[in-house]
């Protein structure tokens, strides 16, 4: 017999509608039958791409001892933290509070009323490595709840005082001055690993919002070194494990500290931020390299993970027939079946494929040496071999497709959609690429017809049904999507859209007693604790994304308000900038769009030509811009910004601002490539 979970349309939901676990999904029937029965609730937060949230349901969920004692001792939730990262943010915060630590499948006790009072991770099913069996914990708790209501109680009233702290900021009197930048990456390159990039040891994330900052401190300094660390660590994660060498695409993370053992799920946000990563280093270099990559991630999420209606799913699974990364990992002896003596030898000394293996007697692909390097030791042409490797890597990745694949959570969240936009309208714009341009413009689309009613958002969309209020990230993602698309097309329509969706974020969003943006809406769902996330995770911060969205905003609307905002939310973390600049990267990339004042490129075009000074500025690196462009050739009412810029000697113009003052008119890329820079 199903359990409840079989009617929910999460795929991670639907995963467990066989256990024998008496699951209920998250809502109030869950809550009024542990009050009727004074029982407490289990709580399990996972995701469908989650390796040991896989193991834990293997080992413990599907066990019918342990599912006995979880139906007679708690009413059980399970929870796809994708669909409620409202639910998963507050508990995430008790389960580190508690432990010191957190991660999935998260296993949180809490009383009829939602509050926690004790949790944890990944729970084995007997005592192993210090943690304690699952069954025991189970025991445990049910036993403390029944025995020890009193401390219970004190403790979750602490924990919950604990837990309104997390979130509770204190406006500073001024924003922080644009130098916080510099230090800030400064603080942070003392963490930089030398030989093999990133930040720190293992485990190592790809850490994009750290990356961007070190760009952004190169152009504030000037100091090649913050470029160097940037362009070092996509070198070392395009030539690793992390990297899926056949099929393009990022995996969550590497294990070790040299980005070759990753986990191996596939998640579409960790994609969507790293091809703007490769786009710069490719702009910024020129290195032909940094652009392959990005456009054989864009490639992966066309092929794999794009909806036939123009949206793109959520994550790829770590596992398939039972394993760990089965579907990713080789041995040689299958490689030497598909390719001569001769190339399959390359093929093995290029990505390290050995009897032996690099990964439970089975080969991770990564790149061992480049490829003039393995030219000279096999005494071949460099073309040839570049050529063998190329056929090679499809030949591969041919054979691998015939393999059983992970699973695919295909359900369309309107946050990492928004992300993905983005990269598609960088990767158009940097690459001049129509396909790019058209994805865009089509999970745009998307998004819009089945994501959005009125001038609201739903978070979350499976087999074309939309659901769950839209959370701020929802709204503060998209908007700056939406103004992306807006400076690719210049189609007043993105930009109008992008306003609509500003201002019913400041309305149901905005905090007026202290400032900054709740993560839920003034009508969602009341929780134990109304979040307002300062910190970036795996995703940027919604606030730091909703302030960058209202000040390019601003700029392109002259709008004060969303200036106005957009400096409460400066101020509100303004402090926690200068103690933790690790955790709020992205909102020191808001404060130097702020300070420093975005570069305000207007190109003036005539209706016909090649328009080459647009192209190269569209290639060319600007972090902090706004870019309008005038068709002499239609008769349209302009913004003030525009006014009185026109074309001189009828050539393609350039005109760029800073602060309150423009540039003279320039018509050549000798004259416009320094203004870009200063």
């Amino acid at each position: 017999m199903p359990n409840r979970l079989v009617h929910e349309t999460s795929p991670y939901l639907r995963q467990h509608a066989h256990n024998p676990v008496d699951w209920y999904p998250w809502g109030e029937e869950a809550f009024a039958r542990a009050r009727a029965e004074d029982k407490p609730i289990l709580l399990s937060i996972g995701y469908s791409a989650c390796h040991w949230c896989h193991v834990m349901e293997r080992e413990s969920f599907e066990d019918e001892v342990t599912a006995r004692d979880m139906n007679a001792l708690f009413v059980n939730i399970k929870v796809d933290r994708e669909e409620r990262p409202d639910v998963d943010h507050i508990y995430m915060n008790a389960v580190q509070l508690l432990t010191g630590h957190g991660g999935w499948p998260m296993t949180m006790f809490l009383t009829p009323d939602g509050k926690p009072f004790y949790g944890g991770t990944y729970f084995p099913p007997e005592d192993r490595h210090g943690m304690p069996a699952f069954r025991r914990v189970l025991h445990g708790v049910a036993q403390a709840y029944r025995e020890k209501r009193d401390e219970v109680e004190d403790h979750t009233g602490k924990l919950l005082l604990d837990l309104r702290r997390v979130d509770a900021l204190v406006p500073g009197a001024a924003p922080p001055e644009a130098r916080l930048v510099a230090a800030a990456a400064e603080a942070l390159s003392r963490a930089y690993d030398e030989v093999n990039g990133g930040i720190g040891q293992a485990p190592k994330f790809p850490n994009a919002t750290v990356l961007e900052l070190f760009l952004r401190a190169h152009g504030t300094t000037g100091e090649r070194r913050y470029l160097d660390l940037v362009t070092h660590t996509l070198r070392q994660m395009a030539r690793g494990g992390i990297y899926d060498q056949l099929g393009g695409g990022f995996h969550r993370y590497s294990v070790d500290a040299r980005w070759l053992v990753p986990h191996f799920e596939k998640m579409l946000y960790d994609n969507a931020q790293l091809v703007p990563l490769y786009l710069a280093a490719y702009q910024l270099t020129g290195e032909a390299p940094f652009a392959a990559v990005a456009r054989e991630t864009l490639d992966y999420l066309l092929r794999e993970m794009r909806d036939p209606g123009g949206g793109f799913y959520a994550t790829q699974d770590a596992d398939s027939e039972g394993e760990e990364g089965r579907y990713f990992v080789w041995e040689a002896a299958e490689v030497r079946r598909l390719f001569d003596e001769g190339t399959a030898a390359l093929v093995e000394r290029y990505w390290d494929i050995t009897p032996s293996g690099n990964f439970e007697d089975r080969n991770i692909v990564h790149v061992t040496l480049e490829v003039e390097q393995l030219a000279r030791l096999f005494k071949r042409d460099v073309e040839e071999v570049r050529r063998t490797l190329a056929s090679a890597r499809a030949t591969l990745l041919a054979a691998r497709e015939q393999r059983v694949k992970p699973g695919r959570d295909e359900k369309i969240l309107t946050a990492w959609n928004a992300l993905a936009i983005g990269a598609f309208a960088r990767a158009a714009e940097a690459l001049d690429d129509d396909r790019y341009r058209n994805a865009a413009l089509d999970a745009v689309s998307f998004l819009t017809a089945t994501l959005q009613q009125g001038n609201r958002l739903c978070c979350t969309c499976k087999d074309g049904v939309a659901r769950l209020n839209g959370y701020l990230d929802d709204y503060a993602f998209f908007a700056a999507a939406l103004l992306d698309v807006f400076e690719l097309t210049q189609d007043p329509a993105h930009l109008d859209h992008a306003v609509q969706l500003a201002d019913a974020m400041l309305a149901h969003f905005w905090d007026a007693d202290a400032g900054g943006f709740f993560f839920t809406s003034d009508d969602h769902e009341a929780l134990i604790v109304r979040s307002k996330p300062a910190f970036d995770s795996a995703l940027p911060s919604g606030n730091s994304v909703a302030a960058r969205a209202l000040l390019r905003l601003y700029h392109h609307t002259g709008h004060a308000p969303y200036l106005t905002h957009a400096e409460a939310v400066i101020k509100l973390f303004a402090g926690a900038v200068r103690e933790q600049p690790f955790g709020l990267a992205n909102m020191l990339g808001a404060i130097d769009f702020y300070s420093r004042q975005p570069c305000e490129i207007v190109v003036v075009v005539p209706g016909t030509g090649d328009h080459d000074l647009l192209r190269r500025i569209r290639q060319t690196y600007v972090p902090n811009r706004t870019l309008r462009v005038v068709d002499t050739s239609r008769n349209e009412p302009l913004p003030a910004l525009l006014e009185g810029k026109g074309l001189v000697g009828g050539l393609e113009t350039v005109y760029v601002c800073r602060g309150r003052t423009c540039s003279p008119p320039a018509t050549s890329w000798e004259a416009v490539a320094p203004l870009l820079r200063s």
